[in-house]
């Protein structure tokens, strides 16, 4: 017999950051915040500008660091959304 592990109640968002892609002349990047811990939020926007800082979002790098700023978030259970200045594919 087997079992299936579910979480009983996933705890709500402690927050939620957009990325906004600012074009091509540094800074790259914004951080938005709807809602929030302001020093959770802080905190996470100073992580996301140290591996998005000088990488435009047609950088190889962008990918590999995207996706350490999309786990940051999740371990800290922030909604996150991009806005990179296109229609993602």
């Amino acid at each position: 017999m087997s079992t299936i592990e579910t979480e009983p109640n996933p705890e709500p968002p402690r927050g939620h950051v957009r990325v906004v892609y600012l074009g091509p002349v540094a800074p790259h990047w914004e951080l938005q915040s709807d809602f929030g811990d302001r020093a959770m939020v802080e905190g996470f926007r100073d992580r996301m500008q140290a591996r998005l800082q000088l990488v435009p979002p047609h950088d190889p790098q962008f990918r590999r660091n995207r996706e350490r700023v999309i786990r940051d978030a999740e371990r800290e259970n922030l909604l996150l959304d991009w806005d990179l200045g296109v229609p993602e594919e």
